[in-house]
């Protein structure tokens, strides 16, 4: 395989690479906003529980919602970040094997 073939596989695995880490920047934003809504849903729940919200059902039923919608997106978006992060070591290690494969030459002191 001549060097071009070589780099060329790698510039797709590096693109794919990109790719995969602005997916894993998406899913910890989508989590931490999960987090956000499940703490203010329990909040919310608590607030309505407790009395101190008066006993209005429309925001206990809105709480109960926020926290069931909360950890199913959590939930969801966790096991994609762990697929993503699978894909990226096994990008990455397909990548290190490609360079360990090239013939590189090193370029001495220029003096």
């Amino acid at each position: 395989m001549d060097e071009d073939d070589w780099s060329e596989q790698i510039s797709r695995i590096e693109a794919r690479l990109e790719e995969l880490a602005g997916m894993a920047e998406r899913c910890r934003k989508i989590i931490l906003v999960s987090k956000v809504v499940i703490y203010v849903g329990a909040g919310l729940l608590l607030g309505a529980v407790l009395g101190l919200l008066g006993s209005n059902a429309v925001v206990a039923l809105g709480a109960i919602a926020a926290v069931l919608g909360g950890t199913v997106s959590l939930g969801s978006n966790v096991s994609t970040l762990r697929q993503t992060m699978a894909a990226m070591a096994t990008a990455e290690t397909v990548r290190s094997d490609l360079i360990g494969r090239m013939d590189l030459r090193l370029v001495g002191d220029a003096q």
